[in-house]
């Protein structure tokens, strides 16, 4: 991470101003070292930029005046499920059927994990219901898989729903480049979640849903605590129980998926829950915003022959007509609704 322990015992330049015993400088050092050890080597990205601002007090000299702070601050607890060891070994002597197998069931999971949070996706897709009704938009923030599978829900419900682009959008830490190329270091940049939200002129209508499977990923935490200070309503979708991503959101979903497969590799089941959810929470908005019709999307882009075709086929089921009739009608009005208000127009003027 870029953090090294300290490892010498050279007394800090404010010593002489503390006025330490020998022995008590002693036992400032050994504690300065176990500290550093600790937050160095077993916690998250939270928490080591935490130990960063340890590290500048106990340089200062000020540790023992500080420690209540970082006692809050530093040694957040939390339950990192997504870094558990996998229970399965040896993966590479595993024949291939029984690798399948034993991923499989472990995916089976997932809905359950899912199912346990639809108190939480409920309650976040209401009030993002409302804000939407009422002019906002919806944001999703991620980084690395998370951010990606943001990006991809938010960039298929314009084609899907008709809707316009810039009413769901997805951030990914690194811009686009990030979508087809690794660039992991852009997740610990603190500030720069917030100034990518204010290049949309983000306001209070707004809301944001941070993602990160781990629930530290500095660049979304930042994101959505920035947004709190700005009376932006924020919701965010994390893998881990009582993480520091949901104690920054005002709708938190938590589905814990638990350990990986292969152990830390949270493309997989907690990737999968958060694709689940984020299906989930826009497929919902969209229904409740009235773009959806009996089953059908009637709103959708008719972008290719297959959608043309699905969009036909709507009109045969709905007024019961021939696939020619319906043809032409999509023909002249341009879409699935617009086709079935006229008709249903014809229909009352007849009747």
């Amino acid at each position: 991470m870029g953090f090294e322990p300290m490892t010498s015992c050279m007394p800090c330049k404010h010593s002489s101003q503390l006025s330490y015993t020998p022995k008590r400088q002693c036992k400032y050092r050994i504690i300065r070292r176990i500290l550093c050890l600790l937050f160095a080597f077993s916690f998250g990205e939270q928490e080591y930029l935490a130990a960063n601002q340890l590290k500048v007090l106990l340089n200062s000299g000020k540790i023992f005046h500080k420690m209540p702070y970082f006692a809050i601050n530093c040694a957040f607890i939390m339950e990192r499920l997504t870094e558990m060891p996998s229970p399965y070994r040896h993966l590479e002597q595993m024949p291939l059927g029984e690798l399948l197998l034993n991923m499989n069931r472990e995916d089976q999971q997932v809905p359950k994990a899912v199912a346990k949070a639809l108190p939480q996706i409920e309650q976040l897709v209401a009030v993002t219901v409302i804000k939407m009704k009422g002019g906002g938009r919806l944001f999703y923030l991620g980084a690395g898989t998370s951010g990606r599978l943001g990006v991809l829900d938010a960039s298929e419900c314009p084609p899907t729903y008709g809707v316009p682009r810039d009413m769901v959008i997805g951030i990914i830490a690194g811009g686009d480049v990030a979508l087809r190329n690794s660039v992991e270091a852009a997740e610990d940049h603190l500030h720069q979640a917030w100034e990518d939200l204010l290049s949309f002129h983000i306001d209070s209508r707004d809301v944001v849903i941070g993602i990160a499977a781990s629930g530290t990923t500095p660049y979304v935490i930042e994101g959505l605590k920035a947004c709190q200070s700005q009376g932006i309503t924020t919701g965010c979708i994390s893998c881990n129980p009582h993480s520091p991503l949901a104690a920054a959101a005002d709708f938190p979903v938590e589905v814990v998926t638990g350990p990986e497969f292969v152990t830390g590799s949270t493309r997989m089941k907690a990737g999968t829950a958060q694709k689940l959810v984020l299906n989930m929470i826009s497929t919902a908005i969209m229904i409740q915003l009235g773009r959806v019709v009996d089953n059908r999307m009637v709103d959708m882009q008719l972008s290719n022959a297959k959608l043309v075709d699905r969009g036909v086929r709507m009109l045969m089921k709905s007024l019961d007509i021939t696939y020619p009739d319906a043809e032409a009608l999509l023909h002249q009005y341009g879409n699935v609704r617009s086709a079935l208000a006229s008709r249903t127009q014809d229909l009352q003027v007849k009747s």
